[in-house]
């Protein structure tokens, strides 16, 4: 089935207008902030006396302050309220904090401009909240991955069209200041403009009441988001990223400066580089998930943010270029390619890693409590990224250079990453399985969205493979509890992925009575709670091929639980390495080719009291059709 493209949200009211209104922000914030950063970096006397170091490092510290004080504010606010509004609010504030400091750049007032970075820091804050709650009320589930990527694109491109255009005019002379300050304005005006066609979004909780200390909200927004391991651990994720970006970008300055000995232009093509990359990985979301919240893609990022972070170092060290170059210079020196390839890469594996762990913290949190969730994120955020400021000025003044800067958080980031995934085994299990049908297979699903996005469920499905469970884990939009034959719990390899994943095992009741009772109580308890189980009603591989007899358990799951069963088939693994049959192994390894065509096929719910093995196995045998 085809499905519009995530681009056609652009062209529609709920997300175009919202779309713009952000895009705007981004564009005016990082304007300005580089506009300053670049004249305190190459023009610093005539400013201040302070290090051109220190400052670039001091200026994003001081904007992410109010996110600290005042995002658990922000979020009731945006629970409150209704949104259209509360961003109409947010770009009137943002024209009065721009006229303001176009009066610092004209009367050349340091302290206005470095008030005017913390008042966009306060509405950067306020916006945080409605920005990402307002799409999972705007948007269908099917289309947050694709939303949230085009967000992310934008805030980026928004992001990088500031930094390009507030580094070219600043330098500008002798009008830049005056440039600087003007277009900053008019840019304000522009998004207010956009946020008057936003339309109207309720608010989740009109009732709450709020707080009057952020300190203690701020606490409690925290506390409130522990409750939810994988949300939670999914905010941390996305706060290390910030704190990942944030230590690497706050250095471009004075790296572009001082080691690849360029002006301001070098400067920006580091930028450009970043921006498109993230750019890219954020939309490359929506085609490489399907559609659907794939948190597979985390590990991948997360792996790319290690590996080219790391060949970063190495490629700095192997610049050796020391004559003053411009980016038309930098671009002809041979070794500065692998440098931009690598801070590219950084910039996709970067959207890779942070679009699909937004789409994740907004379909599984509270959907009354999503905006102080947000905001408890962006609290998080905010500490990560002020904490990346001082570990930059602390390895700095300890004599580190910035590729070695650069060295240190790529090996961080492999050691939070793989903190994180060993609590939340999830984030490893749908890489796996990402990875097995981006790879080995094609996989085609066929009517995967009545797999049901909440609520408990029994799937059925025929038994084919070893990695059949691994399979349809992919193509559903939420975990799934396998139950598996207890022996597959002793293979090294899939034993412990199946463990991971919390599958159940069972065994045939004259083989352990005591574990298979055992495992029709964890079924029911996880039906109980709400979950999606899968079982294979054949209780072992087909070793021909065909359809086996259903087993009578699933009558008896069914009777305890009272909930729908899906029937589902499998096509085209039969033959597979890890099916069963008699051929030699290696027959079976190349005899489908090394990327095999495979298709899952999901039927219509059967009501518990219509559920019997028989009328089951009629309906994956329909769904399976001629294939093996």
């Amino acid at each position: 089935m085809s499905h519009p493209n995530q681009f056609s949200l652009l062209s529609q009211r709920r997300f175009a207008p919202f779309f713009w209104t952000q895009f705007l922000g981004a564009f005016n914030d990082n304007l300005f902030k580089t506009a300053l950063m670049v004249i305190l970096t190459y023009d610093a006397l005539s400013w201040t006396t302070l290090s051109p170091s220190l400052v670039t490092n001091l200026i994003p510290g001081l904007f992410i302050l109010p996110y600290v004080l005042f995002s658990a504010t922000a979020g009731q606010f945006a629970d409150k309220y209704e949104k259209a509004g509360l961003a109409r609010f947010v770009k009137w504030m943002e024209l009065a904090i721009m006229l303001a400091a176009a009066a610092g750049w004209m009367t050349h007032t340091l302290w206005l401009l470095v008030a005017a970075v913390v008042g966009m820091g306060v509405h950067s804050t306020l916006f945080g909240p409605v920005k990402y709650a307002y799409l999972p009320q705007q948007l269908a589930p099917e289309e947050l991955i694709g939303g949230n990527g085009v967000i992310e694109m934008g805030t980026f491109v928004g992001i990088l069209l500031g930094e390009i255009l507030g580094a070219v005019l600043v330098v500008h002379q002798p009008y830049g200041i005056g440039l600087v300050a003007g277009a900053t304005v008019v840019s304000a005006l522009l998004g207010l403009a956009a946020s008057y066609r936003i339309p109207p979004t309720p608010a989740p909780a009109p009732e709450l009441k709020i707080s009057r200390n952020p300190l203690a909200e701020s606490i409690r927004n925290i506390a409130f988001s522990r409750k939810n391991k994988v949300v939670f651990l999914a905010m941390l994720g996305n706060s290390w990223f910030w704190f990942y970006g944030a230590l690497i970008l706050a250095q471009f300055p004075v790296y572009a400066k001082d080691y690849l000995h360029g002006d301001h232009s070098v400067f920006v093509l580091l930028l450009t580089v970043f921006s498109l990359g993230v750019g890219s990985g954020s939309l490359l979301c929506e085609r490489l998930s399907g559609r659907k919240v794939e948190i597979g893609l985390v590990p991948f990022g997360s792996i790319g943010l290690s590996l080219f972070g790391l060949d970063l170092y190495f490629a700095s060290l192997g610049y050796h270029n020391t004559a003053a170059v411009d980016f038309a210079g930098l671009l002809a020196q041979h070794a500065s390619w692998r440098i931009l390839f690598d801070v590219l890469m950084i910039g996709m594996f970067g959207g890779f890693f942070i679009v699909p762990l937004f789409a994740l913290i907004q379909t599984r949190c509270d959907p009354r409590h999503i905006s102080r969730t947000i905001a408890g994120m962006n609290i998080l955020n905010a500490l990560f990224m002020v904490a990346a400021a001082g570990v930059a000025i602390v390895l700095l003044g300890r004599g580190f250079t910035i590729p070695q800067l650069f060295l240190v958080t790529a090996v961080l980031n492999a050691v939070v990453a793989l903190y994180i995934f060993s609590l939340v085994p999830e984030f490893l299990m749908r890489f796996l399985a990402w990875l097995l049908i981006h790879t080995v297979h094609r996989v085609r699903c066929i009517d995967a969205e009545r797999i049901p996005a909440e609520g408990a469920a029994v799937l059925v499905c025929n038994h084919v493979s070893y990695v059949d469970a691994i399979v349809i884990g992919a193509a559903s939009p939420r975990p799934i509890r396998f139950v598996m034959d207890h022996r597959i719990f002793k293979l090294p390899l899939l034993g412990w992925i199946f463990r991971t994943a919390r599958a159940i095992p069972i065994a045939p009741a004259k083989e352990d009575p005591w574990l298979m009772e055992k495992a029709y109580v964890d079924i029911a308890q996880a039906l109980h709670e709400g979950d999606l189980v899968c079982i294979f009603p054949e209780g072992k591989l087909t070793s021909t091929g065909d359809l086996n007899e259903f087993k009578g358990g699933i009558a008896k799951i069914v009777a305890r639980s009272q909930v729908p069963v899906i029937p589902m088939a499998l096509r085209g693994l039969w033959g597979h390495l890890l099916s069963r049959g008699a051929e030699n192994v290696f027959e079976r390894t190349f005899r489908t080719g090394w990327r095999s065509r495979l298709a899952l096929a999901v039927g219509q719910p059967v009501a518990p009291q219509d559920a019997t093995p028989e009328r089951l196995r009629e309906q994956v045998l329909a769904l399976r059709g001629g294939w093996k």
